[in-house]
Parts: structure tokens; C-alpha cells; sequence
């Protein structure tokens, strides 16, 4: 890693909350300070402010271009990651103690190193692998200024894979992005292709993470994951985590436990909303089998419980509506959901739930239902008489949201809260609603 003068390093101290487009216009071009790096340090630390809390609170730490950074886990799902780990080999380190060898965590797609900075800490041997020579330097400095003790291997994932014999826990963020630079999707797709390597991890480590996009769907990882392993033994436990950090969907976490036998579930559904000013919301099931295939999730419940219809400006015998968070809505679980809370879904796709009683451990947002209203003129102008600013949302509705806000004639913001939707019978109405939490 090239040396970083003093002067360089005052300038970064000196200005690292100022708007770092008006430095690059501004700054005098000294040839004592490399300009260039300096504002990638100023960008990549106001970044960490909020994304790395920890990080940005450490000296000297040196942050990857823009794009690396926003791409990178933030403090608050990599600490999920570690709480993961920490609940899937808890009795585990004793018997590894006692055996008189270390505890080893491997990451081998090692990248800026966040997740690895978090989940290795329990653990008394940490091995960063990673490709990109100058991608390790990094990540030696930085875990040098996080007092994190680390080997750095610059290697191939598959190479390491195949070279080391034994590891607690492996974890695995393939990257996403094609040669071209395009988005890819599919496990098989991303580098390195973690199904060719699914045999080898299970046989090599008691538990394995992969972190993979959030556009996947969960049901075709829990396919491929199982057609990938040839050895036809059914020993292992899989855990698809959906993370959500403030209701935006983050990452699927997969999460592989090998010779769990006192297990009776294969596999588990965890859908887990964060909140970045403290707290969380966790909704888990286990799916059924017939639900396991991958195809567009729907509602099996009878039509006579799909059928909540408005009655004199209210929807007749509800008054409280629900909206999944976004880990539950990416999960598609919506039967579970009804049954376990007592709610009635308003119609097939339209992923909004009634209810006459509160619930308060709904997992997402709840409202008191204030009136509905049909989409007829007249009936329109009476409801909204005394609204002049809402939050509208739009769910299996012909208009967006912009439309509609057109139409109404309304500002946005405020406490009222206009769900635009669909019924059981193909009627479009609006739920005007307050937020209750």
C-alpha cells in the first residue's frame, strides 16, 4: 500500500464533512497532498458515518472508491451476521476447546472486509481470502487499526477452498456483477459460482453463510442449493434469513448447518426487519413442502375469509389494517401470516390485512382504519373534505402513485395515510387510515 503523507492526511482530517464536489473545485492542487485519494476518503468516511458507525469512529481506517462503499454490508447486518453465527455454534466452541485445535472462520470472497471485521471476532483463527491484491492491502491495513488479528491470504476462493482442510464456519459473498459489469442474479451466475463449490464447504466446515441478493427468489436458492449436492444425504439444516434494514429489503442470508440431526425441519424461513434507531421485528416459519417450489407465492385461504367489503364509509366489521414489512412481503409467507395473527387478507394480490382487534406483533406497519371510501366522485369528496396532505400508497391499483396524488388534489406528508387498493370482488377503493406504529 502506497505511503500517505501527512499532509495528505491533515486535509482529509481538515475537511472530511464538507461537500466533497465543491473540494474537488476548490482545493488548491499542492503536490504534498494526492487530491484524488483525499476524496474518496472524505466521501467513503461520510458514508461511514451512518453505514459504519464504528469504522468511522476508528483512525486511519481507508475506505475503497464510491462504489465499493455503497455496496458494501453496513455495521448493522454485518452485527446480524455475527448474532447469526453466535446462535449456530454456541456449544460448538466447547467441543472445539476441547479437542486443543483453533476455532477457524473463513471468509473467502474477503472484498472491503466489513462482514468479515464483525463475524470473526468470536472466533480464535480468522482467514480473509481475497483475489484483488490491492483489496487485501486494504483490509491488512484496516484490520491493523481495528486491533482485529488476521491472516490475509490474496488467493482464489476455490484454490483456498481446496487447499485447507477444516474450518468451523465459511462464508461467501459471490460477487454480482458480470466481465461487463451488468448485474447478475442467479447463484450460478455470480463469482465464485458457490454451487460448484457447495459439496466441498458442507464437507469441510460445520456451518456455512452465503449472503446473496435480495432480488433472488428464496425458493430457487433452496432448490439449487439441494440439486447441488450430490451425496444424497439429508444431515444438513438451511436457513434463509430475508434482512431488511427500515423496511428495505437487504440481503438473503442462507444459512447451512451440516449433521443436525436433532433437526425435524429442513429448512427455516427467518424474515427480520432492523431498525437503524434500535429494535427489531422477526417473523419465522417453516414452510411447507408444497411451498418449497419456486413459483409466485398466493393465498389458499377460501374466498368467504377474502371478503371484507365497505359499508357506510368503513370496510363493515375491521378496524385496524396491516401492511407486511418488506422481509415478509419479499417471503411471499402470507397464509402463515394470516393465521398466526388472526387478519384477513383484502384480496388475493393485494398484500393488505384487516383485522377488529390490534396486533401489536404484526411484523410491519398498523393503522386504525378512519373510513373507506369507493373511487365514485361524490363519495371521494365527502371522505377527503377535511384532507389536504396524506402518505399514499398504491397496492394492486391501476394508478400510481403520482397519479393519484394528481387526481386528489393532495400534498404529501402528514399523519393521514391513504391506501389505494383493490377488494376480494374488483372493487377500487381507499383506506384512509392513522399510523399506530
Amino acid at each position: 500500500m502506497e505511503h500517505i503523507s501527512e499532509a495528505t492526511r491533515l486535509f482529509i482530517h481538515e475537511h472530511r464533512t464538507e461537500d466533497v464536489r465543491q473540494l474537488a473545485l476548490q482545493a488548491s492542487r499542492s503536490a504534498d497532498i494526492n487530491l484524488s485519494f483525499a476524496l474518496d476518503q472524505i466521501a467513503g468516511w461520510q458514508t461511514a458515518r451512518t453505514k459504519l458507525p464504528s469504522w468511522a469512529a476508528t483512525d486511519r481506517i481507508i475506505y475503497p472508491p464510491h462504489l465499493s462503499m455503497e455496496q458494501c454490508s453496513s455495521e448493522l447486518t454485518a452485527r446480524y451476521k455475527e448474532k447469526v453465527i453466535a446462535a449456530n455454534l454456541p456449544l460448538h466452541r466447547e467441543t472445539v476447546l476441547s479437542c486443543n485445535r483453533p476455532h477457524v472462520f473463513v471468509d473467502l470472497t474477503g472484498g472491503f472486509g466489513v462482514d468479515f471485521s464483525f463475524m470473526s471476532r468470536s472466533f480464535d483463527q480468522r482467514i480473509y481470502v481475497e483475489r484483488e491484491e490491492h483489496l487485501c492491502e486494504i483490509a491488512h491495513h484496516n484490520f491493523s487499526c481495528l486491533n482485529l488479528d488476521a491472516t490475509i491470504k490474496n488467493d482464489e476462493s476455490t484454490a483456498f477452498l481446496h487447499a485447507i482442510s477444516q474450518a468451523e464456519c465459511f462464508f461467501l459473498d459471490p460477487a454480482r456483477r458480470n466481465e461487463h459489469g451488468g448485474r447478475t442474479y442467479g447463484i450460478a451466475d455470480c463469482t465464485p459460482n458457490v454451487l460448484e463449490m457447495w459439496e466441498e464447504l458442507l464437507s469441510k466446515a460445520e456451518l456455512v453463510l452465503l449472503k446473496l441478493s435480495p432480488m433472488l427468489d428464496w425458493r430457487k436458492v433452496v432448490k439449487d442449493l439441494r440439486e447441488a449436492d450430490k451425496r444424497g444425504t439429508q444431515s444438513w439444516y438451511l436457513e434463509i434469513h430475508i434482512v431488511s434494514v427500515d423496511n428495505e429489503c437487504k440481503e438473503l442470508l442462507v444459512v447451512c448447518k451440516e449433521g443436525v440431526k436433532e433437526v425435524k425441519e429442513e429448512v427455516k424461513l427467518v424474515c427480520i426487519n432492523i431498525f437503524s434507531k434500535g429494535g427489531e421485528e422477526r417473523f419465522e416459519v417453516i414452510p411447507q413442502p408444497s411451498s418449497l417450489s419456486p413459483q409466485p407465492s398466493a393465498l389458499s385461504l377460501q374466498p368467504s375469509a377474502l371478503s371484507p367489503q365497505p359499508s357506510q364509509g368503513r370496510l363493515e366489521g375491521f378496524s385496524y389494517l396491516y401492511e407486511p414489512n418488506a422481509s415478509v412481503m419479499k417471503a411471499g409467507c402470507f397464509d402463515e401470516l394470516a393465521k398466526r395473527f388472526g387478519v384477513h387478507p383484502l384480496a388475493q394480490n393485494s398484500h393488505l390485512f384487516v383485522a377488529n382487534h390490534s396486533c401489536a406483533d404484526f411484523p410491519g406497519r398498523h393503522f386504525e382504519i378512519v373510513r373507506c371510501s369507493s373511487m365514485n366522485k361524490k363519495e371521494l369528496g365527502r371522505s377527503l373534505t377535511d384532507i389536504t396532505c396524506a402518505n399514499i400508497t398504491v397496492r394492486n391499483f391501476p394508478m400510481t402513485v403520482a397519479a393519484l396524488r394528481k387526481r386528489l388534489k393532495l400534498k404529501d406528508g402528514g399523519d393521514i395515510y391513504i391506501f389505494a387498493t383493490t377488494l376480494a370482488q374488483g372493487e377500487h377503493v381507499l383506506i384512509i387510515a392513522k399510523k399506530t406504529k
